[in-house]
């Protein structure tokens, strides 16, 4: 694992000064080293929410590969893929109409059914516009998605399209621009 700033700046005080027993509070020392850990704070922040925004399309490429190896490794037709769409955007609906059983008559809704209720219309929306998947209907593309191993680098190597809700396939890029 790679050293931190804060590791490095310690390293070099103690270097320059020899074995510290304190270090007064204001002095530049003890500035540096704050800087130092503010910093190793603000990258692992940036990172861990770089990881939560990647999850929702690991999650949809292990879905598709998960599809793929169940149809031994063969090619879909448009129709199977438009089900298996249907099915990723309609994943959360039991979870959903559960979760509005279990609430009382008269109570508002609970944030997980609010969340919920949010993704659902976002992935709808999305297979109406253009739902954005891996590429499943050659056997080099069904290959290719076989060995994802659930790394986000991996996921540049496949071949994405969008299918719309009517049918209609464009061969798209990854990672996605914001278009939807």
């Amino acid at each position: 694992m790679p050293k931190t700033s804060l590791e490095k700046t310690r390293k070099a005080i103690v270097k320059k000064k020899g074995q510290i027993d304190a270090i007064h509070e204001f002095s530049r020392d003890s500035k540096r080293l704050h800087r130092a850990a503010a910093r190793d704070d603000k990258l692992v922040k940036v990172a861990s929410a770089r990881r939560k925004a990647d999850r929702p399309y690991l999650n949809r490429a292990a879905f598709f590969q998960e599809a793929v190896k169940q149809n031994d490794l063969k090619p879909l037709e448009l129709s199977a893929i438009g089900e298996l769409v249907k099915e990723y955007v309609h994943q959360y609906d039991e979870e959903l109409s559960d979760l509005k059983k279990a609430r009382r008559p008269g109570r508002p809704a609970s944030t997980r059914e609010d969340l919920l209720k949010v993704k659902i219309s976002s992935l709808q929306k999305e297979y109406e516009n253009g739902f954005l998947l891996p590429e499943m209907t050659t056997e080099e593309s069904v290959m290719l998605l076989d060995r994802f191993e659930g790394s986000w680098s991996y996921l540049t190597n496949l071949k994405w399209v969008k299918l719309s809700e009517d049918g209609r396939v464009q061969p798209s890029s990854f990672p996605p621009k914001g278009d939807h």
